[in-house]
């Protein structure tokens, strides 16, 4: 991930190399089409969106994959045997660059996170 001080994630991500770019802007539209009511800002320097007022998932680029935050219970429960080929440590997935991002589970993350946090 690339340290930055940027005001948007259009900024951020613009600050990636072309491949990168691509992904991070497939994963923002996904993420938005997914929560349309989920607002975008930086949190923490990465691109965060927040729903109903709290933080609800970040994103990041890197080297050789971008990653999703975090990985909660909710999530975890729903989609254990989907989610285990990325994870990347206890609260991260992590998605190689090398290959296609897997949209349909990326969209079954976000609509988990949107769940599991409504009903808390």
């Amino acid at each position: 991930m690339k340290s930055t001080k940027t005001k948007s994630i259009s900024d951020y991500i613009a600050t990636f190399p072309l491949k990168t770019r691509a992904v991070l802007k497939r994963l923002r539209a996904a993420i938005k089409s997914t929560a349309p009511k989920a607002t975008e800002r930086i949190s923490y320097g990465i691109p965060t969106f927040d729903l109903d007022g709290k933080r609800f998932i970040y994103f990041a680029g890197w080297t050789s994959h971008v990653s999703i935050y975090p990985v909660t219970p909710g999530i975890t429960k729903v989609l254990k045997g989907k989610i285990a080929l990325y994870r990347g440590g206890k609260g991260t997935l992590k998605f190689s660059l090398a290959k296609p991002l897997p949209m349909s589970l990326i969209r079954r993350i976000v609509t988990a996170r949107a769940r599991e946090m409504r009903a808390s």
